[in-house]
């Protein structure tokens, strides 16, 4: 009976602890760190909404807010903010004024200007910028710096 209460209570140690060692969180709601539901380092796996400023690890699902900002790891689906900001690799849709990807972006951007370090899909926006496309960009300026149809076009310029 003392070992099965002893593995009883490890067990549930064990299952309490999990979630604090993977720094994971459903939910975000954050008017700027620290003033948030979640730590900056952990993940968001379900919603954040962020009133002025919210920073996390990454984010999956849907990312709202005035600016949002990822930093390590990959996010994927929804951002919708003034600025949307990934300093690691985003996955999905990003609408905003400003979209930045600093890692690789798959999907689709819609903003003002739209600057992803490595892109497959499209970029829709004024000014658009892409170290490497594989895909196309519709905008008034479009800089592709390698192997695009010219490295700055006006209005479309695709790599494929």
């Amino acid at each position: 009976m003392k070992r099965f209460r002893i593995l009883v209570l490890s067990a549930t140690l064990i299952a309490l602890a999990l979630p604090a060692l993977a720094a994971e969180t459903a939910v975000n709601l954050s008017i700027f760190p620290p003033i948030a539901t979640a730590k900056e380092n952990d993940s968001v796996t379900a919603f954040r909404f962020n009133l002025i400023y919210g920073k996390n690890a990454s984010v999956r699902v849907v990312d709202l807010g005035l600016v949002n900002h990822t930093t390590t790891g990959l996010s994927k689906g929804l951002g919708w903010g003034f600025v949307n900001l990934s300093d690691a690799d985003f996955t999905g849709i990003q609408l905003g004024g400003v979209n930045v990807v600093g890692g690789n972006f798959e999907g689709f951007e819609w903003g003002f200007v739209n600057y992803a370090q490595n892109a497959r899909g499209l970029q829709l926006g004024f000014v658009n910028y892409a170290q490497t496309l594989h895909g196309l960009q519709i905008g008034l300026v479009n800089i592709i710096k390698q192997d695009g149809f010219l490295p700055v076009f006006p209005f479309l310029n695709w790599s494929f």
